[in-house]
């Protein structure tokens, strides 16, 4: 990892920023020079490991405790940010938001309650939609609005209906506010994972599971948190700036053809 590098007068921030993917995601900002603020909800021990290890491998980065999904969280998410950033001795601003925290919710809609339908939207749908708007003022022009959101919504998951509302919720969301910042030169764009091996995911370590969700794909193998991360590394980047408003499909090419 380097300081210097297509990221390096840039300042991201990535909520979920300490485990799976959202780790994933800080580690290669901070590898193209970015200045990373990992932000978690309640884990602080892995919030701290992946600022140790950004810094040890040249990177620069620091964490942030907010936890979504409460009243208040975008308040308190940039407040602690100002405080980070302050403290780290950077300059205010922001150049990359990554809005990557969120809850799953494994089950069928008749077997979801009210009280966890709302707590899945309050996490996956209306914390980034006020993260955002709070964040704005924040946002540098030719800034990065980065959505992850999930093959699920454009494959069929019954198990899993009520989360996948969530990120086709979030899908929305980048492609209307795609030409509201238009003119900011600010992109807007959603990353869609698919079947990915993460901690979040424990069902991934039954080979029967696992080599059932690997034959989805065409490469015929679970995806890496780094597979994902690189795409985003590639929106937040300029090379993507003619890039707004769009979905990118990050699923290595899941259900995409009849099986041969």
């Amino acid at each position: 990892m380097t300081s210097t590098g297509r990221l390096s007068d840039r300042t991201a921030l990535v909520t979920g920023g300490s485990r799976g993917i959202g780790r994933a995601i800080s580690l290669r900002l901070a590898a193209e020079g970015a200045l990373v603020a990992v932000h978690y909800g309640h884990r602080t021990e892995a919030a701290e490991e992946a600022v140790a290890e950004i810094e040890a491998a040249g990177g620069r980065a620091f964490a942030l405790r907010a936890e979504l999904g409460v009243p208040g969280d975008a308040e308190t998410l940039w407040s602690a940010f100002d405080k980070g950033l302050s403290e780290y001795g950077a300059r205010p601003g922001l150049d990359i938001l990554v809005n990557n925290a969120g809850i799953t919710l494994p089950k069928r809609i008749s077997d979801v309650s009210e009280e966890e339908y709302d707590r899945l939207f309050a996490v996956n749908v209306k914390a980034p939609f006020f993260v955002i708007k709070e964040g704005l003022t924040r946002l540098r022009d030719g800034g990065r609005i980065i959505n992850i959101s999930s093959g699920v919504t454009r494959i069929a998951m019954p198990n899993i209906s009520a989360y996948s509302m969530t990120k086709g919720a979030l899908d929305t969301l980048t492609l209307a506010l795609a030409p509201e910042l238009g003119p900011r030169g600010i992109t807007v764009n959603a990353v869609a994972p698919g079947f990915t091996y993460t901690e979040i995911n424990p069902t991934l370590k039954v080979p029967e599971v696992l080599n059932a969700y690997a034959a989805t794909s065409v490469f015929n193998r679970i995806g890496r948190p780094s597979d994902i991360a690189d795409v985003v590394a590639f929106v937040a980047s300029d090379d993507a700036r003619w890039v707004t408003g769009q979905l990118l499909d990050a699923t290595g090419g899941a259900h995409i053809g009849m099986p041969a």
